[in-house]
């Protein structure tokens, strides 16, 4: 059989797909999703969803690549579902969102609803796509965070085949999720493509194990390391930042000053862009030891460690810790002192 077959009977249960491939990463989705459904024909996409992503890549040079043609729709800030109508000829091959993970707009703001997207491609049976970037399966705003679109919710507007990363938001391996609608995942697997782009074994089954926990909730939130970041209170961050402060002061006191400050962490990975995380860091000021060579020698260790500088203190954030592992940071800083 397919060696897909297991991860994609767990991308249709938890997405509510009918359909789902895996290729090597998203930018790799996003070019066989183009070059299956649009090459040598128009997509349409909104100007304000030209997005650039990791290593100087752009939408536009990956579509280019794909032998589709770009056509941009709307302004910068604002796009109408009119934009859209006005924009499709016989040579529309797509209709492309591209959720901007990685940046905002915000003020005098404007982009078409799917459900709007969806009853237009329908109405002129043109495909729907949308690139998701950071795709989630958990509505991470139930923990006080800003609202993301879940791959379930765009699934469930009727875009017909979305694109999303396996690692980022989702907290598995680097790979490029696809899922949609039967007939347009079959027509994209039978690209030969999908041959070049595949993704290998042991990555695959990397992700099945990630994919496997999501089926509760709870057991995601605690057991994915990204999500387990992002989704804890800060009462449990601030316990663990006064547990390591403890071991340091009365180990090290005597070359180093130690306190507890509030602090704000960034989610990172192309998503979230404004959402802020509180947090409590650890603040290290050595008495005879520059902070900059403090904080190289940290990094440099067999296991990494990796703060930040500020006002000449080494800020540990304790939101990127786990419980498990504030021994090795003890253990780490004992290292250079002792």
């Amino acid at each position: 059989g397919s060696r897909y077959a297991h991860v994609e009977n767990l991308l249709c249960e938890l997405t509510g797909a009918e359909a789902g491939l895996v290729v090597n990463n998203n930018a790799a989705a996003v070019l066989i999703v183009l070059e299956t459904l649009a090459k040598g024909r128009e997509v349409i996409v909104s100007r304000g969803q030209l997005v650039e992503i990791g290593g100087s890549f752009r939408i536009p040079d990956v579509m280019r690549r794909s032998g589709a043609t770009l056509v941009e729709v709307g302004a910068t800030n604002r796009t109408h579902l009119r934009d859209y109508r006005t924009a499709i000829s016989d040579e529309t091959g797509l209709l492309l969102k591209v959720h901007c993970s990685n940046y905002r707009i915000i003020g005098f703001t404007k982009e078409v609803e799917n459900k709007e997207l969806v009853a237009l491609g329908k109405e002129q049976g043109i495909p729907v796509a949308e690139d998701l970037g950071s795709g989630c399966l958990v509505d991470l705003s139930r923990y006080g965070l800003m609202k993301e679109p879940t791959v379930q919710e765009v699934i469930a507007s009727g875009v017909d085949v979305v694109t999303f990363s396996g690692d980022k938001l989702l907290g598995g391996p680097q790979a490029g999720i696809i899922v949609g609608k039967k007939t347009i995942i079959e027509k994209i697997k039978k690209n030969p493509l999908n041959r070049a782009l595949r993704i290998d074994k042991f990555t695959l089954s990397g992700l099945e194990s990630i994919l496997r926990l999501y089926r509760d909730e709870q057991t995601a939130l605690a057991t994915i390391p990204t999500l387990a970041m992002i989704s804890a209170p800060i009462g449990v961050v601030d316990k663990r930042a006064r547990r390591l402060l403890r071991l340091l002061r009365r180990d090290l006191k005597s070359h180093c000053t130690f306190s507890v400050i509030d602090a704000a962490s960034r989610v990172g990975g192309g998503a979230m862009p404004e959402q802020n995380l509180p947090s409590r860091a650890v603040t290290v000021e050595p008495q005879h030891l520059a902070v900059n060579r403090l904080e190289r020698t940290l990094r440099s260790r067999d296991i990494p460690v990796i703060g930040r500088i500020e006002a000449d203190r080494l800020l540990l954030d304790m939101r990127t810790v786990g419980d498990d592992e504030v021994p090795h940071l003890h253990k780490a800083l004992l290292g250079i002192f002792s």
